[in-house]
């Protein structure tokens, strides 16, 4: 059971003494180098670890995304790992522009393996790790630092000689002080210093310093302050290239990443969507693509966000969740009728604007530049209103219902939804539009054709309509196409209504359109019925829209 008083268990951590902290008026306004660690990190995290076909497919993902830095795996790990690295070594298939990454623990056998893995190789990044906090020097090495250090001396002197024994290969360096986010700062630093004794990093050929947040134990501008920290106090700044490794253990790995890249890194390592151990790594697409909604091209390309998700499912065998930033099923998607009636003004006034500027409430961002279209940004349900309803029928069929037409045929929508206890499609919508607007079908009154005479002020209306099974012709004078369609209805039927308003668009754009004219009428004893009409000439759509009405009145008494 959780704890009254969880002090007794658990320990606040410490803040970072770092006096006049420069990170929080940052501003982030290029992007890092991105490593994604797909094929490795959030590889060992499946359950099912992903074979040959899986992982050379994740592989062309991160090329055709834009990924320059690809871990690739961990070649002492296993025949497939190994396998696959140094086929893509030997089928060439590592672009000059892209850099393949591989880890190893500082044990010089496992170190000689990773090596033989990239033979050939033009160039290549080797990561070295050795994990640096109290807890694991404590529980799991039983170690001190002295001798925590030499593991990692002796992990660089053996990069260096193993590099060395194989020239022709452009060698760069990374190396982790694992958990560097719950160890101390000045040992950490220790280490690092130590390391770039031995590899003797330059502006020209710098050292990877990856920071981990190996496991996410402190908000994330404690992280944010550790990175400041260390970037001020290392020496050689100009030849280190300072790496983010944020996990996701507190739900703040974009955060802790963001706020780092503030502090002074120059790198970001993780996994599309997050994938990785325990609650994974940082999620390197939405890192991104918030950088791209502040104006920031990211360097890497999300057009088709679609295919990425559909290939990491395929790959990971783990859904990407409806809810997950930028990406997921339902998150361009309003379902309230508040947030629906806001998203449908910003699209509206988006359109009448002249720039190019991005600015519609409750979404972030264009999902056209992902790929997506504007059909599901807005659905239906009980909670939906006018707005929603509305949207779908202009995304689905291309008509801009009148507002109070729109409210009319919500109070339909809202029924229906309310006893079917479900969310509506566009079908679903469609079907109800056309019933209760007595359009398509058998209805009282549909119009064969019509003819329209005289001179402007007296026009006659001479129209065939289909009624009671049969045709009738019937005509009426006005002083215009829809005062005559209504004199004729009222002297020749006995339907009696006047319009209140009239309205009319195009459907689509172009030459070959059709039109939509809407029309809201009343009846003597005062009611509202509404009327629509489609066709390919706006004066026989407002005709129909006129017949509609009449259904309408019919039909309802």
């Amino acid at each position: 059971m959780m704890l009254t008083d969880p002090s007794q268990k658990y320990r606040a951590f410490p803040q970072i003494d770092l006096p006049n902290r420069q990170w929080p008026s940052q501003v982030i306004t290029a992007p890092p180098r991105w490593l994604s660690t797909d094929l490795r990190d959030g590889n060992q995290a499946l359950i099912d670890p992903m074979n040959a076909e899986k992982k050379s497919r994740f592989f062309d993902l991160l090329l055709k995304v834009g990924v320059k830095e690809i871990e690739v795996g961990f070649p002492s790990a296993g025949a497939t790992e190994f396998d696959f690295i140094s086929g893509l070594v030997k089928d060439g298939r590592i672009p000059d522009d892209v850099m393949v990454q591989v880890l190893t623990q500082a044990r010089e056998d496992l170190i000689a393996t990773t090596f033989e893995s990239l033979r050939g190789a033009k160039k290549a990044i080797v990561h070295v790790y050795n994990a640096v906090s109290p807890a694991w020097r404590r529980i799991v090495f039983g170690m001190e630092r002295p001798q925590i250090k030499e593991i990692a001396v002796h992990a660089a002197k053996l990069l260096r000689d193993n590099a060395a024994a194989q020239p022709d290969t452009d060698w760069h360096f990374e190396y982790s002080p694992e958990t560097f986010s719950t160890a101390e700062l000045d040992f950490s630093l220790e280490c690092c210093e130590a390391v770039m004794d031995i590899l003797m990093p330059t502006p020209d050929k710098p050292l990877i310093l990856n920071l981990p947040a190996t496991v996410e134990c402190a908000t994330p501008n404690i992280y944010a302050d550790q990175i400041e920290w260390m970037c001020r106090h290392i020496s050689k700044r100009d030849s280190v290239v300072i790496s983010l490794h944020p996990h996701n253990d507190r739900g703040t790995g974009v955060a802790a990443a963001e706020l780092g890249l503030m502090a002074g890194a120059d790198r970001v390592e993780g996994c599309l969507f997050g994938n990785g151990e325990r609650t994974g790594n940082c999620d390197i697409v939405t890192v991104a693509l918030n950088m791209y909604t502040q104006g920031i091209n990211p360097a890497l390309d999300f057009s088709d966000i679609d295919d990425v998700i559909q290939t990491v499912e395929y790959c990971n065998q783990l859904p990407v969740h409806p809810r997950h930033p930028y990406a997921g099923e339902l998150v361009f998607t309003a379902f309230s009728g508040s947030h629906q009636d806001a998203i449908k003004k910003g699209f509206a006034a988006q359109e009448a604007r002249n720039d190019l500027i991005w600015d519609v409430p409750y979404l972030p961002i264009d999902p056209k530049d992902l790929g997506r279209d504007y059909e599901a940004v807005i659905r239906v349900n009980s909670q939906s209103g006018k707005g929603g309803v509305a949207w779908v029928l202009q995304q689905d069929k291309g008509l801009k219902l009148p507002k109070r037409m729109q409210a009319d045929f919500s109070r339909v929508v809202q029924a229906l939804a309310d006893s079917s206890s479900r969310e509506l499609g566009a079908a679903d919508i469609w079907t109800a539009f056309q019933d209760h607007y007595r359009i398509g079908g058998e209805q009282a009154y549909s119009l064969i054709d019509y003819h329209e005479s005289g001179v402007a002020g007296d026009r006659i209306f001479t129209g065939k309509i289909a009624y009671q099974g049969g045709e009738r012709s019937i005509s009426g004078r006005g002083n215009g196409l829809l005062s005559s369609v209504l004199a004729a209805l009222r002297d020749e039927l006995g339907v009696d209504l006047d319009i209140a308003d009239y309205s009319e668009h195009a459907i689509g754009a172009g030459t070959d359109v059709n039109a939509a004219a809407y029309v809201e009428c009343r009846t003597p004893d005062g009611r509202t019925v509404f009327g629509i009409g489609t066709d390919s000439d706006v004066a026989t759509a407002s005709v129909k829209a006129v017949l509609s009405a009449a259904n309408g009145m019919v039909a309802r008494g």
